[in-house]
């Protein structure tokens, strides 16, 4: 379980992003936003790949690049949408909503991945969606 650190620093830190987010952009336009928070993430990603010795070239022509700029458009646009609906309401239902992507993310893993649908991941699903409903404050 090597990945563990790992998302326990990204559920952390990924967990920070839309209070700050939320409150910056009572201020500053979500495109303004968004545009420094990507300056900063390229800048410490280029960082990273510095000092990995990742040669950036030897990838973005692969046919499977192609993969990672339709990523980068539904990333780009995700994002984007998610900033502003942190300007416009409330993180406590903002987060959750947006939370749904797991959702989806699982569907599509299951539909078109070939990844085993089973009972327990059903009953995940469905509680994912039910916690969402619970969270987000409807009534």
């Amino acid at each position: 379980m090597e990945y563990l650190p790992w998302v326990i620093v990204a559920l952390v830190s990924y967990g920070m992003l839309a209070p700050l987010t939320s409150k910056v952009t009572q201020e500053v336009p979500p495109t303004v936003s968004l545009f420094v928070a990507t300056v900063v993430f390229l800048v410490l990603t280029l960082g990273v790949m510095a000092v990995t010795d990742t040669n950036l070239l030897s990838y973005v022509f692969l046919p499977a690049a192609g993969y990672i700029y339709v990523g980068g458009v539904f990333l780009g646009i995700g994002i984007l949408s998610y900033y502003v609906a942190l300007q416009r309401g409330p993180v406590s239902v903002v987060v959750p909503i947006y939370g749904m992507f797991i959702v989806g993310s699982s569907v599509i893993g299951i539909l078109f991945l070939d990844e085993a649908i089973t009972l327990t991941r059903v009953g995940g699903i469905t509680s994912a969606i039910l916690a969402v409903y619970l969270s987000s404050g409807a009534e």
